[in-house]
């Protein structure tokens, strides 16, 4: 086989090169093997990725068993959890772009043979993934799996539970030292955050998608199994390189509808679209959010992890993880089986042995929770290129839901005017100017949907943004509202009082307003500027594009 860093290492020329692996301490027997950037976002700062180096040395061990030269090096990460709620988040969304040029920029400068990338939590795992679909070389994910559910009161408990519980001390329905017993409770041990949230949401489609080992999304990250993982998947490279399977041939348009149809089987994270589409467009693979539309249809919602339900990662694993999910879809023939994954297989052969050990925690096909999936794509004369929610933890009554629109130009704003409480059952909660552009940053709005919850009026109360939901909202959350407000969006003519109609089964969100009286606001309307104008996020805000596109980076 013709390896990539030959032209890094090989030859006469390349004696200098070779001087400076030397100083490191390399030897001729490393140099003369496959060269595998290990890439680990390990740091001390995310929960989820706070024992990454455990893993990385693994995967170096399974890359060295198979007669390859590990290398380590890192990627920066934001956790969205402590990022919430403030400027931080601003730089969560805008981060994953960071990580997938970074890798690009040490995979082409150092000539590596292959990559085993080691995310864990939110925008770094479809950073890693842009990554490879970008470079495509030889490449293999291994996370570092779900924290541990944590218990209050003899409840399993999340973090969501911890947001909402926010919400319930600011409405009076606990007291201070409850809110502390639930800080002390939510998040046990390292891992990410133990629900159906964005993290496990992409560890999980990782594994669909066929870029990941079966048991990826779903081994807790404390279990030895997680060790033994990372340490296949380093083995696992080394055929990759020897086989020269690459990203785009694993990362086909049938893929990416596997990707999907798992999504909507797991009721995976709104951010999943975003992700998705900027994966895709990383693969040269045509998606849009008609597709998500047309998956949806068809597959069934079998799983309600929280924010949804009462289940969590650790409950699906004991189930049988992603591969028993697949499996059951294969069935129905809504995957295709025949498609090629990292194991060197395909997908039949990955699930063949495959079982569903507990449907309280994966519902039948014949049973679901609903028959359509666990997100829905929404259009309307206030989102005319689209705008999404997280269906399956949307409360029945409010899946259809006409309010009055009670209007915010931040964040700030609308969680001020929910905690002082202003706002009342019935109402529509708009946030605007939140956008990719606008933020800039596209912030998460975990904080305002879970005051909701804490209140007891997220079965009475609607949202909607040209921003994010975390995984960890729930309620009628609707996000991603294309065009946003600074691009000129009608969410930015949008009044105090206006009528909004939301339906979640007909796809449609509509302002009572005709299209007459909002050229009328239209006439000396003026956008507001980004919030940031300097440093990274300026640059950002000027090169992102729509969500509706991934809010990826202009090429």
């Amino acid at each position: 086989m013709k390896l990539r860093s030959a032209e890094v290492i090989k030859g006469p020329e390349r004696a200098p090169n070779r001087s400076l692996f030397y100083a490191m301490g390399y030897t001729d027997e490393e140099l003369n093997r496959p060269l595998i950037g290990v890439v680990s976002a390990f740091n001390e700062i995310i929960p989820g990725h706070i024992h990454l180096d455990k893993i990385a040395a693994a995967v170096k061990t399974g890359v060295s068993m198979a007669g390859g030269t590990p290398i380590l090096f890192p990627a920066i990460g934001v956790c969205d959890g402590i990022a919430m709620g403030h400027e931080g988040m601003k730089y969560s969304l805008p981060s994953r772009e960071l990580i997938a040029d970074s890798i690009e920029t040490m995979a082409k400068a150092h000539g590596f043979d292959g990559l085993v990338l080691i995310p864990n939590c939110d925008k770094i795992v479809p950073a890693m993934l842009m990554a490879a679909a970008r470079l495509n070389i030889p490449s293999i994910v291994v996370s570092g799996g779900p924290m541990m559910p944590g218990c209050h009161n003899g409840e399993e408990i999340s973090l969501s539970k911890m947001f909402e519980a926010v919400g319930s001390y600011k409405a009076g329905i606990i007291d201070g030292d409850e809110l502390k017993q639930y800080e002390l409770d939510s998040c046990p041990g390292c891992g990410s955050c133990s629900g159906m949230y964005t993290a496990n949401s992409m560890n999980c489609l990782s594994e669909a998608i066929g870029m990941a080992l079966p048991g990826n999304g779903t081994i807790p990250a404390v279990h030895s199994g997680r060790i033994q993982l990372a340490k296949h998947a380093g083995m696992q490279i080394m055929e990759l390189v020897e086989k020269n399977i690459c990203p785009r041939d694993i990362l086909t348009p049938a893929a990416f509808r596997n990707a999907l149809a798992t999504d909507m089987a797991l009721g995976c994270s709104t951010n999943s679209v975003l992700h998705l589409l900027a994966i895709a467009n990383e693969a040269e693979v045509p998606m849009s959010l008609e597709t998500i539309n047309e998956v949806s249809t068809v597959t069934p919602n079998l799983c309600h992890l929280a924010p949804a339900g009462p289940t969590h990662m650790p409950d699906l694993n004991a189930a049988g993880g992603v591969s028993a999910v697949m499996k059951q879809l294969a069935d129905h023939h809504l995957i295709d089986d025949t498609l090629l994954t990292v194991t060197g297989k395909t997908v039949a052969e990955n699930i063949a042995g495959a079982v569903n050990k507990d449907t309280s925690a994966i519902r039948t096909v014949e049973q679901p929770y609903s028959t359509t999936g666990g997100l829905a794509i929404l259009w309307g004369n206030i989102a005319k290129e689209g705008c999404v929610v997280k269906r399956s933890a949307v409360a029945e009554e409010m899946l259809k839901h006409s309010g009055p629109a009670r209007v915010f130009d931040s964040e700030d704003d609308a969680i001020d005017a929910i905690y002082n409480g202003k706002i009342v059952p019935g109402d529509v909660v708009v946030i605007r100017y939140e956008g990719p552009k606008g933020g800039p940053g596209m912030r998460e709005m975990l904080n305002p949907t879970s005051a909701l919850a804490g209140m007891k009026l997220d079965k009475s109360v609607a949202l909607i943004t040209d921003g994010r939901f975390s995984g960890a909202s729930r309620g009628a959350s609707i996000g991603h509202v294309c065009p946003e407000a600074l691009d000129g969006g009608l969410i930015g003519l949008l009044r105090e009082g206006d009528i909004i109609d939301i339906d979640i089964p007909g796809y449609s969100i509509n302002a009572r307003v005709s299209d007459e009286e909002f050229a009328r606001r239209r006439e000396g309307w003026v956008p507001k500027s980004p919030n940031i104008t300097t440093g990274w996020l300026g640059r950002y805000a000027k090169l992102v594009e729509s969500a509706s596109k991934g809010a990826i980076m202009m090429k």
